[in-house]
C-alpha cells in the first residue's frame, strides 16, 4: 500500500490517495475534502487503505509522511497511555483519526515504511497524482 495526502492552502481543499497492490493486481482510490489539512489528508489516506481491505493480511505501508509514519510507530502509545494528551497535556491534534488507525493497524500484520515525497519513487508519486486528482473532483 502507498499512501499520500495533499492540501491547497493548509487548512485548505485536500486529497488523499492509495495505491494498493497485490502481486500484479492494483487498485487505486482517492477522495477529497474542502477544509482540511495535509496532516489529515495523509491520515485519511491510510485510513481508507486500511479500510478497503478484505481481511486480517500482512500489509506493507509506504508513505512520505513522517507525521504519520512517527505517530503510528513512536508516538502513539505515550498518547494512548495518557489518554490522548501529548507530553504538553494538549488534546492529540487528529486524535478521531489516529484513533481509527490504531483500531485499523490492530487488525493487521503492517510492516511501515518512509519514502522521500516527490523524489521521483513510481508509486509515491501516484499516490500523489490520486490525492490531487481528489483535490481536482471537489471543484467539479
Amino acid at each position: 500500500m502507498y499512501t499520500d495526502g495533499a492540501c491547497r492552502g493548509n487548512p485548505g481543499k485536500g486529497g488523499w490517495g492509495v495505491l494498493l497492490r497485490f502481486g500484479e493486481v492494483e487498485k487505486h482510490l482517492f477522495g477529497g475534502e474542502l477544509l482540511t489539512t495535509n496532516n489529515r489528508m495523509e491520515l485519511t489516506a491510510v485510513i481508507k487503505g486500511l479500510e478497503a481491505l478484505n481481511k486480517s493480511c500482512q500489509v506493507r505501508i509506504t508513505t512520505d509522511s513522517k507525521y504519520v509514519l512517527s505517530g503510528i510507530t513512536e508516538w502513539i502509545t505515550n498518547w494512548k497511555q495518557r489518554n490522548w494528551k501529548t507530553a504538553n497535556r494538549k488534546p492529540v491534534l487528529n486524535m478521531e483519526l489516529w484513533m481509527r488507525l490504531d483500531e485499523l493497524a490492530g487488525q493487521h500484520e503492517i510492516e511501515w515504511n518512509w519514502v522521500k515525497g516527490h523524489s521521483g519513487h513510481p508509486e509515491n508519486e501516484l499516490a500523489d497524482q490520486l490525492a490531487n486528482r481528489g483535490i481536482d473532483e471537489l471543484s467539479n
